[in-house]
């Protein structure tokens, strides 16, 4: 893919035509030293077991860097890491939270879509299930619906948001705080910029109720990709409008800067732009967030187009902001496959996306965090494909995040299902089966790799320790009818005593000091 916007507008506006454009448009291929054997695997028909050894010949690269200043979570190399210097894994989900997730108007129109509550029930179930941070769209729109001089904010709204964070960081959660858009605007698309923002002014102002199909045409809209082109683009219009967009950022920083469990900003979703344009942007709006707070991260996404192509072009240099985490979406097969494809994947085939996220992010010197990734609740080998993901994840050693908690609108996608006559969620039991497994939230040095096998009901986890042996590995492990009724804990094969905390599933194991050490966890009934 050649970084034009020209090109980018063609690939996004012409998914139907996706099959074609990937053997004349996508990027090269990864190189054989991150793909491994992988790329042959796949272009053999392999079956899942192939694959699965070639996650035990990858170990994770070494690091001799020192981690950054930021907090609660900082970064060193490919992983973040927490003031204790252990190596942090997030494994998240993604929620629309009902008055944060801007889809109303105050015009008489028709909501777009009916958006969850989120309540301290939902964030207590999230930790239960292994879920450590919440990913939480935030909309331009709900901080600053009106355009005045000087700007002025909504403090109802504001304070929605705290709430919903408080809430998260009750129940154990770190949080992400996400720039979110989807076609750019609720006015003409899905979520967004406020309708003053969109420039050209709208031909139409659209309403609800917001199906799968028409987000899809509104995503194709010519009055979506001319806003999002006056926003990314050269004309004044655009460079004011980032402007007051770096401006609200900075203000969301310093208004929740005080809240311990935010871990930093998703700087924008999914940009329909240039890699020279989402770069101008992500240090803009970048820079604008650390002078209100020095300590967050910044996350930053590609541009939107590698949903679909499953790669993004290599920088020439690392990002020039400290602090920052490589922030993809790895949709596979849920946004372009049809069904013989969905019949037929490997954990080959799903694994090269993967592996050009490890070395997009290299190329940026940054982690990676999978802030999207999911699967229709339905479709086909639903639990194939979330065990091959969250296996790749590991491989990779990278963060994740799970779209979506709740959905009662459009695809339905989620954890639960939704019974409208009685207004009641029911937990997806399939889908938390798929989702359950044992992995390290927190590593006491640096790892080598690790790698949970399903069918044996076993993590092995092998690390190069800390200094101070005292510094515990937290290991996740899920409930007893998700997982094993018993389960042994072992440091460099030698039996250790184990105790599972029931609201948060978490182990602590005392495994540890200079060299390297093998944690092994193992179910059994």
């Amino acid at each position: 893919m050649v970084g034009s916007y020209r090109l980018l507008r063609f690939l996004w506006t012409s998914r139907a035509l996706l099959p074609v454009c990937l053997l004349a448009c996508s990027p090269p291929s990864p190189s054989a030293d991150v793909l491994g054997d992988a790329t042959s695997d796949a272009n053999n028909n392999a079956t899942d077991a192939e694959p699965a050894d070639v996650a035990r010949r990858l170990p994770m690269p070494a690091c001799e860097a020192l981690a950054g200043p930021f907090r609660p979570l900082s970064t060193r190399c490919q992983h973040m890491v927490d003031a204790q210097g252990r190596v942090v894994v997030l494994r998240g989900v993604n929620a629309r939270v009902q008055g944060v997730f801007d889809v109303t108007f105050s015009d008489g129109r028709a909501p777009l879509q009916a958006i969850p509550a989120f309540e301290d029930s939902d964030a207590q179930r999230m930790r239960q299930l292994g879920l450590n941070v919440l990913r939480l769209p935030i909309n331009w729109s709900g901080v600053e619906p009106s355009d005045q001089s000087p700007p002025s904010y909504n403090e109802e709204y504001l304070a929605k948001v705290q709430a919903t964070i408080q809430i998260a960081a009750r129940a154990g959660l770190r949080v992400l705080v996400d720039f979110h858009q989807d076609a750019y605007s609720k006015e003409i698309g899905e979520d967004g910029a406020p309708l003053w923002a969109i420039s050209p002014a709208p031909d139409m102002l659209l309403s609800g109720p917001l199906t799968v199909d028409e987000l899809t045409r509104r995503r194709t809209s010519g009055q979506v990709i001319r806003a999002f082109e006056t926003f990314f683009g050269d004309m004044p219009r655009g460079a004011v409008l980032r402007q007051r967009f770096a401006q609200m950022a900075s203000m969301v920083a310093r208004r929740l800067r005080a809240e311990t469990s935010i871990i930093g900003y998703e700087i924008y979703n999914e940009p329909l732009a240039s890699d020279e344009q989402c770069e101008r942007l992500h240090l803009e709006v970048g820079a604008a967030i650390r002078r209100e707070d020095p300590e967050a991260l910044l996350f930053f996404e590609p541009p939107a187009v590698r949903n679909l192509l499953d790669q993004a072009n290599l920088p020439s240099a690392p990002f020039a902001l400290p602090g920052a985490v490589y922030s993809p979406h790895i949709y596979t097969l849920a946004l372009t496959g049809n069904e013989p494809a969905r019949e037929n994947f490997t954990r080959a085939s799903l694994r090269l996306s993967h592996a050009a996220a490890f070395r997009e992010a290299r190329a940026w010197g940054t982690p990676t965090f999978v802030t999207e990734w999911g699967y229709g609740p339905n479709a086909t080998r639903v639990g194939d494909y979330v065990e091959a993901q969250q296996d790749l994840h590991d491989e990779f050693g990278a963060s994740a995040a799970i779209w979506l908690w709740k959905e009662r609108s459009q695809g339905s996608w989620g954890l639960f299902d939704y019974d409208p006559a009685a207004d009641r969620w029911t937990e997806r039991a399939a889908y938390r089966r798929a989702l359950a497994r044992v992995y390290p939230e927190a590593i006491a040095g640096w790892p080598e790799q690790w790698r949970y096998d399903r069918a044996m009901r076993t993590l092995t986890l092998r690390f190069a320790g800390l200094a101070d042996a005292s510094v515990p590995s937290v290991i996740y492990v899920p409930a007893a009818e998700d997982f094993a009724r018993v389960f042994t804990v072992t440091c460099d094969g030698a039996a250790l005593p184990s105790v599972r905390d029931a609201s948060t599933g978490q182990v602590q194991v005392r495994c540890g000091g200079p060299g390297m050490h093998t944690i092994t966890l193992s179910g059994r009934d």
